[in-house]
């Protein structure tokens, strides 16, 4: 795998995080970059949000700067001088200006950046600048993640597109429930790039939820470095779309304690929206995460999911298959229970749901829940 062309990477150790691991990263292009954005939706947000939503608006930006351990939340306006002060060093370094470099932080809620531990960093940062480095980076930026999350492809023109996230904890679908970061070598205008970005968001992050908490920090930035010309834009929004839900899958899949990735498809759903909010509910139902993480065919759990919405439906109408098994029918047992119970040992869940009320429909991934999801969250800061 090889980086787009005009992106070069690096990851430092700072001690922002308690254990020694890189926690300080930088993307860094030479090459004047196209840039978006979509943030969180939570109403409580993080400095480098508040930030980001200014900087993003440049025309002269060349990278982003990201740390892990300290979420710089609600941490006012010190917050802000403290992010941007990060960015004005790493800029001085190439001789930028410091808007010319975009923040993202994630970790630990209210807690200040400890800039005396990042600043004497930063020379190092700059100097182990390089295009095989992403995996670094990839590594600097997580938390309680358990493995990188990259997804990579190529186009027939030569076109690279290179994914990075991480997430495992704290997700839910009110933006794009992580950091994540898309960069590709392919010549892209910023108009086209603010209608791009967010349908992919839309398809992707927007699909999962672990949890149900939308973090304060959430980030999605897609940065361009303009060297190749587009000879198929069909194929090149694809190809993101594919890239962006590799990483939504890898998320999921990495929910923090999860053992099982759980994928629930509404189907004839009177509106999209109604079919959205049936799939959300059955996916955040932490009665219905419990049960598949106990292999317990339990289907009045899901029934009670759909019903807590509020929207009006014929549950005796209502058919559920399991892994493509007829599992109700006719408010009914189909499938031989033992045999439910063979599907619901394995790594990837189906959950199909057919409301016979319309013809809409909404497809969600979600994690179960386990004890280790507890610990996790119990002892976060210790």
């Amino acid at each position: 795998m090889k980086a787009p062309e005009g992106f070069l990477f690096s990851a430092v150790k700072c001690s922002i995080k308690k254990l020694d691991k890189f926690d300080l990263g930088l993307i860094y292009s030479p090459h004047k970059l196209t840039a978006w954005g979509v943030f969180t939706k939570n109403t409580v947000q993080a400095a480098p949000v508040v930030l980001g939503k200014r900087l993003i608006k440049g025309e002269n930006l060349h990278g982003v700067v990201v740390n892990s351990g300290v979420a710089n939340a609600c941490t006012g306006e010190e917050g802000i001088e403290r992010a941007k002060k990060l960015l004005e060093e790493v800029a001085k370094g190439f001789k930028l200006e410091p808007q010319s470099f975009l923040p993202a932080s994630t970790g630990v809620i209210g807690e200040q950046l400890p800039l005396e531990k990042m600043l004497s960093q930063v020379p190092e940062l700059l100097n182990k600048l390089s295009p095989d480095r992403y995996l670094d980076f990839t590594q600097a930026i997580m938390t309680t993640d358990t493995f990188p999350k990259i997804s990579y492809r190529v186009l027939e023109d030569g076109v690279s597109i290179l994914g990075i996230a991480k997430g495992a904890g704290m997700i839910a679908p009110n933006m794009a429930t992580m950091l994540g970061f898309i960069l590709t070598d392919a010549k892209v205008s910023k108009e086209t790039l603010k209608k791009l970005l967010p349908k992919i968001v839309d398809q992707s992050f927007n699909r999962i939820t672990v949890d149900g908490d939308t973090s304060t920090n959430d980030t999605v930035y897609m940065l361009c470095s303009n060297l190749k010309d587009l000879k198929n834009w069909n194929h090149f929004e694809k190809a993101c779309l594919e890239v962006a839900q590799e990483l939504a899958y890898l998320i999921v899949k990495d929910g923090e304690g999860a053992s099982k990735v759980i994928k629930i498809i509404i189907k004839g759903a009177k509106t999209k929206e109604d079919a959205k909010a049936f799939a959300f509910s059955v996916a955040n139902s932490p009665l219905v995460k419990t049960a598949v993480y106990g292999e317990d065919a339990n289907w009045g759990r899901i029934f009670a999911a759909l019903g807590k919405t509020g929207i009006p439906f014929d549950f005796e109408k209502v058919e559920i298959y399991l892994n493509g098994l007829t599992w109700i029918k006719n408010l009914q047992v189909i499938t031989e229970e033992e045999k439910l119970r063979k599907e619901l040992q394995k790594e990837t869940v189906e959950l199909l749901i057919k409301l016979k009320e319309g013809k809409k429909g909404f497809e969600v991934w979600t994690s179960d829940f386990t004890e280790e999801y507890i610990k996790i969250n119990a002892h976060y800061r210790t």
